[in-house]
């Protein structure tokens, strides 16, 4: 059984498109308004109105990336009164504009890929415990460790600190970084301002299934925030794990992982002979939309006109 929270996001993913009041969600949780926003915070972090929004836009890049439909039908189509006020929306959320996003992701454009850093790069463990940086540095630092589930083989990570718990708008820092199971993996975000921050991280991993067809999983981390302070390294720990229901939709055009994944030289797993290349499943389509190669950056975010009233 859907538990209240699950069944207001049910309902928003459903109607995304209608109208929807606080009431109207509320009513579809069973629970009364007041009641219903606090307890939805708690389990999102986030309110009501800013997880529709993210809906929103999350099913404008599926649309994007999977209909013929023109920008204008779309914005109509996720709830959108306003062309202007979508593409605005849209471009502060994902990092590119809707017209180019459906161009990259047909592939007309190819966006820079990120550096992927090898193994012998990777910050040291003993650098994970709020160690100090330079006194004159006026930034900070987040540094710990990625830990890969022992059901998956391998996952390239996207790691990024962003200034609200949803994975949108332009990360003050990232990283990609590769990880194996029972094997923590360093990382290290740097030039950090100081204050609250959000570390999130969005991995493409490889089942540890011999069946050669097994798909690749979406997997996610980061919960809570961390305070970063100038001169230090803030520690954080990531344990990867499956999306659930009630995680927040991914909207930042992040680096195509699958690009940069298992079978990619420049980050071998020392202990495991690399694999030839994996076929794609006929039903797999052309990628993730939420995970397309990043590209330009933008503001951060505005509050949504199509949120509940």
């Amino acid at each position: 059984m859907k538990s209240p929270i699950e069944l207001a996001i049910a309902h928003m993913r459903e109607r995304y498109s209608e109208p929807l009041s606080l009431v109207d969600i509320a009513r579809s949780a069973m629970l009364s308004r007041f009641h219903f926003s606090r307890v939805f915070r708690n389990a999102t972090g986030v309110s009501p109105g800013r997880f529709l929004s993210a809906v929103r836009i999350y099913e404008a890049k599926r649309m994007l990336a999977s209909t013929s439909l023109t920008v204008t039908d779309i914005s109509l189509a996720v709830g959108y009164n306003s062309l202007g006020s979508f593409t605005n929306r849209f471009t502060e959320s994902v990092g590119l504009s809707p017209t180019r996003f459906r161009r990259l992701w047909q592939g007309e454009v190819r966006a820079r890929p990120e550096s992927l850093p090898s193994p012998e790069s990777a910050p040291p463990e003993s650098a994970l415990p709020e160690s100090a940086l330079p006194e004159s540095a006026p930034e900070g630092a987040v540094a710990g460790r990625v830990e890969l589930p022992s059901r998956y083989a391998a996952a390239s990570v996207y790691l990024g600190a962003f200034a609200t718990p949803i994975v949108q708008g332009r990360p003050s820092a990232s990283i990609i970084v590769r990880a194996w199971p029972g094997r923590p993996t360093a990382y290290r975000l740097t030039g950090i301002p100081a204050g609250e921050w959000y570390i999130r991280a969005v991995a493409v991993a490889d089942s540890a299934d011999p069946e050669p067809y097994t798909g690749r999983s979406v997997l996610v981390a980061g919960q809570g925030s961390v305070m970063v302070t100038p001169g230090t390294a803030s520690p954080k720990v990531l344990t990867l794990r499956p999306r659930r229901p009630t995680d927040l939709p991914i909207l930042y055009a992040v680096p195509d992982l699958e690009s940069v994944g298992a079978w990619d030289e420049r980050v071998p797993d020392p202990a495991r002979p690399a694999p030839g290349p994996r076929p794609r499943r006929r039903d797999q389509g052309p990628g993730r939309t939420d995970l397309a190669p990043a590209a330009a950056n933008w503001p951060a975010e505005r509050p949504s006109p199509a949120g509940p009233r």
